[in-house]
């Protein structure tokens, strides 16, 4: 879940650097660091913490961004933000890490499973190791298989015959970045995990995903797993391993619509509320990129589809699977994506995979494990490109666009796009008039004010979120979104169940949060809001204003307008979304960057 980016090419390589790591923060911030070949030796500088916080001109780094730096030879080189896996945040944990000679740097994303053995059988064999990291065994390796014994560190084979061997002797994911001193060239490596070459005019950018890329160019080439990219100032060429060399016209070169303009928060406090604000154009796209001929006819077709995701991803799979029952006639299952590898039962009918950036760990594997099965599987994802989308049978794209904010917010609502446009689509179009429109209703809810349920909640430990049927897991994102930038405590439930042992914990000091708009379960709905309130617990609910039972229950409403289920299930998401994110704000919290998260998990 790291961040990775290398460069090559006419321009001064510190900037590119440190403002490619500025993009990449989203990834991780425990902290950052970067490595140049100066032709003669590695320049490496790192610390703690945050590049945004610490500031791409502050020093040790500001000799690296002056403007005499492009006059100094310092053209090439790799950079890392972390997210910390093996030892805590530190300057020695920090990326890059070296062998022993000094000369060989690497950047990691990624885990090295069986780094300890590595690591015990290079100790012993005298090397030292200055970091508590699985990622330092590779700089150790490779110091091993690039250089001779005899005591002169002779080169005797290629940085990317030495990365070949290395990758030999490695297990886990990994996208991994090297720097040799004095040869002016990068070698990049990726197994499971992502990794993507921006070619520019006589200059080369590696980085983890396409924002650092953006500035330069609008060429990219995304590696498959095993191949080894060899990069230098005037060229690059692609080394599959045990395969011999591809020519670089073997491999599409995918342009890209993205702008820079896009990833810059245009006058918004937060990109998270950007990314909100951006929902309505988001949602029509999302909508109206699938017709029932643009979807894979083996989904189309299906009598039992498994689901698999993590997350908020997970949670707009509930959502799905609840109204793709409902409305087809049809089976959905649904699974956790860390816990599908360890289900006995076999994977049945289509597969179905959503993830917003195409490379978690536990959702790509899922993929594979389906395959075995020879399982047709269709990839929902925001990333072309990405690991899904080349592992999976079919690939149905969201359209969302870059999400900064870790807390996905635009992305659960493209995801929501495409998956209820699907049940539309399998249900003879059922929700055809209602989904053509659904965009129109987010737009009012951009302008609620949410005051009065922020003055309640900002002063709550714990808060329970409660809906019935399909609002359900609509709550549970809601609640996770609270979590995840407020760091309240809060948990959803199924209406009825707070009765089955959650009711010990309402209190005057618990708020809850309902949805409760027209429907089947409105009547038992009212009826579990007197049961909340007979306890004490400050109640905000999301419903009709000038509904009498609920002006008699809550303390607060915010007002949705009932549309129809589908309208509903988008419009009260969006509040939610908002919701959390003026509390958090009241709060003072990073809204973007929530501690210990990181916005896309790469490792399992």
């Amino acid at each position: 879940m790291c961040g990775i980016i290398g460069y090559s090419g006419f321009r001064s390589a510190g900037p590119v650097l440190l403002e490619g790591l500025l993009l990449l923060e989203y990834r991780g911030y425990d902290s950052f660091g970067i490595a140049i070949d100066d032709k003669k030796e590695l320049m490496a500088l790192k610390k703690v913490g945050r590049i945004s916080d610490a500031g791409t001109n502050a020093p040790p780094f500001a000799n690296l961004t002056s403007a005499d730096s492009a006059q100094k030879n310092w053209h090439t080189g790799i950079g890392h933000t972390r997210w910390a896996t093996h030892g805590p945040p530190s300057d020695s944990n920090a990326h890059p890490h070296f062998d022993c000679t000094g000369k060989i740097a690497i950047v990691h994303n990624g885990i090295i499973e069986n780094y300890h053995s590595l690591k015990e059988e290079l100790i012993r064999a005298g090397h030292v190791f200055s970091s508590d990291t699985d990622s330092e065994v590779i700089a150790h390796l490779l110091e091993d298989a690039y250089f001779s014994k005899d005591g002169q560190n002779t080169q005797v084979r290629t940085v990317a015959e030495a990365v070949e061997t290395v990758t030999q002797q490695i297990h886990g994911s990994y996208a991994i970045l090297v720097i040799v001193a004095g040869t002016e060239e990068i070698i990049g490596v990726r197994w499971n995990s992502p990794l993507v070459l921006g070619l520019g005019d006589s200059e080369f950018i590696f980085a983890s995903d396409m924002l650092p890329i953006i500035e330069y160019t609008n060429r990219v080439v995304y590696p498959d797993d095993g191949d080894i990219i060899c990069v230098t100032r005037s060229g690059y060429h692609i080394h599959r391993k045990g395969d011999g060399t591809k020519a670089p016209e073997q491999y599409p070169v995918t342009i890209l619509t993205l702008s820079p303009q896009q990833v810059k928060k245009g006058g918004y406090p937060h990109y998270m509320l950007k990314e909100i604000y951006e929902e309505p154009e988001v949602l029509y796209q999302a909508v109206h990129s699938l017709t029932p001929d643009t979807i894979p006819q083996a989904l189309m077709n299906a009598e039992y589809i498994t689901v698999v995701a993590c997350g908020t991803s997970y949670h707009a799979g509930m959502i799905f699977a609840h109204m793709f029952e409902a409305n087809t006639g049809k089976l959905a299952r649904l699974e956790i994506g860390s816990e599908f590898k360890y289900a006995h039962s076999p994977v049945h009918g289509v597969l179905l995979t959503i993830s917003q950036s195409g490379e978690t760990a536990d959702t790509v594997a899922a993929v594979r494990r389906g395959a075995c099965f020879n399982i047709e599987s269709v990839a929902i994802t925001n990333v072309l490109g990405s690991s899904i989308t080349r592992e999976a049978t079919h690939t149905l794209l969201m359209h969302a666009g870059p999400e900064i904010s870790v807390a996905a917010t635009k992305s659960f609502i493209a995801q929501l796009g495409v998956l209820l446009q699907i049940v539309n689509c399998s249900s003879g179009k059922l929700f055809e008039e209602e989904l053509s429109h659904v965009h129109k209703a987010i737009v009012p809810i951009l302008s609620l004010s949410f005051d009065a349920a922020v003055d309640i909640c900002v002063h709550a430990e714990h808060m329970f979120y409660i809906g019935r049927g399909v609002f359900y897991p609509v709550m549970m994102e809601g609640a996770l979104k609270l979590k995840e930038i407020s760091y309240i405590h809060a948990e959803a439930y199924a209406a009825g169940e707070l009765k089955h042992g959650p009711f010990a914990l309402l209190s005057t000091k618990t708020p809850v949060i309902a949805v409760c708009l027209p429907g089947s379960t409105y009547a038992v709905m009212t009826g579990n809001l007197k049961e909340v309130k007979a306890r004490g617990s400050p109640l905000i609910v999301l419903g009709d204003p000038h509904a009498p039972e609920l002006m008699e229950l809550a303390d607060c409403i915010i007002p949705i307008k009932h549309e129809g289920t589908m309208t509903d299930i988008f419009t009260t998401s969006v509040a939610l979304q908002l919701l959390a994110y003026h509390v958090a704000s009241r709060l003072g919290r990073d809204i973007d960057k929530p501690r210990n998260l990181a916005k896309s998990v790469t490792v399992e």
